[in-house]
């Protein structure tokens, strides 16, 4: 099982998460953190530090998000590994619970 980041974390990308993850399985894009799902160890350490609750046990991700699940797993094979915490982006508040941002992913 592997956890999941999910469409709210789309131009917020809070790294409080990062911070917590004992194996470093977080890969960094320009709007958007990813997980490798090979190298989560489902620790749960992540989950309740997201700000803004845009990270999902696999099993849970909401049904309307299920594609993120592949797009994670995608996305870490390509996007460098991040280890550190980093200030969120700078229209992270307005952006926090806008619905839809899949389209906003930038790659």
């Amino acid at each position: 099982m592997t956890f999941v980041v999910t469409d709210n974390c789309i131009k917020c990308k809070y790294t409080d998460c990062v911070e917590v993850c004992p194996v470093d399985c977080f890969y960094e894009g320009p709007n958007f953190l990813a997980i490798h799902p090979d190298e989560c160890i489902d620790c749960a350490l992540c989950e309740p530090e997201c700000p803004a609750q845009a990270i999902f046990s696999e099993d849970e991700v909401p049904e309307d998000m299920q594609e993120f699940i592949a797009l994670n797993a995608e996305l870490a094979e390509i996007w460098p590994n991040i280890t550190e915490r980093k200030p969120p982006l700078p229209d992270a508040e307005e952006n926090d619970g806008v619905k839809g941002k899949i389209k906003d992913l930038e790659r």
